[in-house]
Formats: C-alpha cells, structure tokens, sequence
C-alpha cells in the first residue's frame, strides 16, 4: 500500500473549499478511549491511573449513551450565538443544564471502586456535594482559573463536563459555523484543543485537525502552522526519541508554545486524550526546552499558569 499524501501548505489552500472544516465528535468517543487507554497503560510509569481514567471513560460511554436532546432553551441560545458569528455552545455564558451535576455525581460513584486509595474522600466529597459548590468548580475550571480549582476533584468535574458537551455537539448541526481566527479554541464551544490529529482515510487523509478538549470537535487547520498564534514561519518538530514517532510536540518561536501532533497516518489508534497522558515525558522535553503547552487535557489539570495565549 502507498503512503498517504502529505499536502503542503499552498496545496491545501488551493482545495480549501473542497476540506471538510469541522467533524462532530464520534458516538463510541469514550468507549474507543477506554480501549487505547488499556492499550498504553501496561508497562507505563503511570499504569495506575491511566487504567482509571480508562474506568471514567466506561463511565463517560454509558453517562452519554443516556442523555438526552437538546432543551428548547438550548437551541435558541444557539442561534443567537450564531448570528454573531460566537461559538454556538460557548462555555462562556451557556446556560449549564443541571443535568450535568448529576453526571459528576453518578462518575464519582461508579469509579469509586477503581480509583486510588488517597483518592476515595475526593469521590465521596464529590458525590455529597453542593450544586453551588459543583457549579462554582464548573465555571472555575472551564475559565481555567486554576487558583480557584479543586485539582483533586478536576478530572471527575472535567468529565462530567465532558460528557455534557460531548452531547450537545452530537446534536448540533455545524453548518455555519464560523472558522476560528485565530484558531486556537474551538470554533464549537470555545475550549482549548487537547492535541492535534493528522486524519487518514476519506476526504481528509493526511489533513491536520485540532481536537477540542471538552467537546471533541474536531476543526481543520493547515499543517506547517502554529495553532496557537497562525505563525507559518520556522516550526518546530520534537519527539522524544525517534524523530518519526507517531507523536511530536510542534513548536513555535514566535508565541513560545507547543501542541502535540498524533499522526494517525502512521497508527490509526492515537486518541488525543489518551495519547497526551500517554506521552508526558514529551511534555517534560518541550519544557526543558523553555516552552509552554497551548493546549489542555482535562483529565490532568496541575496547579500551573493558564495556557499561553497569543498576542
């Protein structure tokens, strides 16, 4: 079989039209998350708990296989968003259904069982909580106000959050969604991206596609460009160690930041999430190396400075 086709930058432009800009998030997401997870952690340093982020994704699968549509409320919040040209289900001011506390409550108590011993008061806490405390901690950390995050208590709130915008982006339409610019937060709901994908297969082989950390949107970006700031000049490409690993840190001069490239050309099975947990020590590399992560993982949030922005 041949390789794919790497298209370059004046390549991709000349059939833009042509690019499918925006993919909703697949129906078996955490399911298929779950299965890589199980897949990496044996012999990893991080074994532990990447076999319980893969519980919570069982956990997410079945939580999003029970919800709901859309409440009316919802919909017309949308179409005022889309007429000015906003991210439809923006974190920024979407009326959270409280559907949604009930999810961090029914997570914190089905992976009780499979979470670490030191973790267990934080699942019971969780469980027993207040609704305005677990909003309080929504907006906290959708705004990523780390200050104010409960990081012990972030990934089950981050996957409860997940599960709900995984929801609402299945069941919307994407037509007319405005392309981001610049193209660093979700052009769906705003988030930051986890990573970005290289697809294969179909109308987008060998395309790049940035992968929203809550809602799992994907949306296209011209590779050879910093998802960060738009910069094209100078990129950077890092791996730990094989310079033709699946998995590489694309770094820019201009703004200092860095977001992990997974290639699925080269293995069909990266998951964003998964494989970002996957692959810290890349993390620590880019770090050594004096630049700072652009992109956000919500099942591992560390009491640190917000993602760069650029200027």
């Amino acid at each position: 079989m041949s390789a794919p086709k790497i298209l370059q930058p004046g390549e991709i432009e000349a059939f833009s039209s042509a690019i499918p800009q925006l993919h909703p998030p697949a129906a078996d997401l955490f399911r298929a998350r779950a299965g890589r997870l199980r897949r990496i952690a044996p012999d990893h340093s991080l074994a532990a708990y990447l076999g319980f982020i893969a519980a919570i994704a069982d956990c997410q699968q079945s939580l999003l296989e029970g919800l709901s549509d859309l409440p009316e409320a919802a919909s017309r919040h949308i179409e005022r968003r889309r007429e000015h040209g906003l991210p439809p289900l923006a974190i920024d001011g979407w009326p959270r259904d409280p559907v949604w506390r009930g999810l961090a409550r029914t997570l914190a108590t089905e992976v009780a069982g499979d979470a670490p011993a030191q973790a267990q008061a934080v699942m019971d806490r969780i469980a027993g909580s207040s609704d305005d405390w677990l909003e309080d901690q929504a907006s906290a950390l959708l705004a990523l106000d780390l200050a104010r995050v409960d990081i012990a208590a972030s990934t089950i709130i981050g996957a409860a959050l997940q599960v709900y915008w995984v929801r609402l982006a299945r069941g919307f339409d994407p037509t007319g969604v405005a392309r981001p610019d610049p193209p660093r937060l979700c052009p769906v709901c705003g988030a930051h991206p986890v990573a970005s994908v290289v697809h294969m297969g179909g109308t987008d082989d060998a395309l790049r596609y940035l992968v929203c950390s809550l809602c799992a949107s994907h949306w296209y970006l011209e590779r050879v460009k910093c998802s960060n700031c738009a910069n094209t000049r100078d990129l950077g490409y890092h791996a730990v160690e094989n310079p033709k690993s699946a998995i590489r840190a694309e770094s820019c001069p201009d703004c200092h930041s860095y977001l992990k490239v997974l290639y699925r050309n080269l293995l069909p099975e990266l998951d964003p999430t998964a494989d970002d947990l996957g692959s810290l020590a890349l993390d620590w590399l880019m770090s050594d190396e004096g630049y700072a992560r652009s992109g956000v993982n919500l099942m591992l949030l560390q009491a640190a400075p917000a993602p760069r922005e650029a200027h």
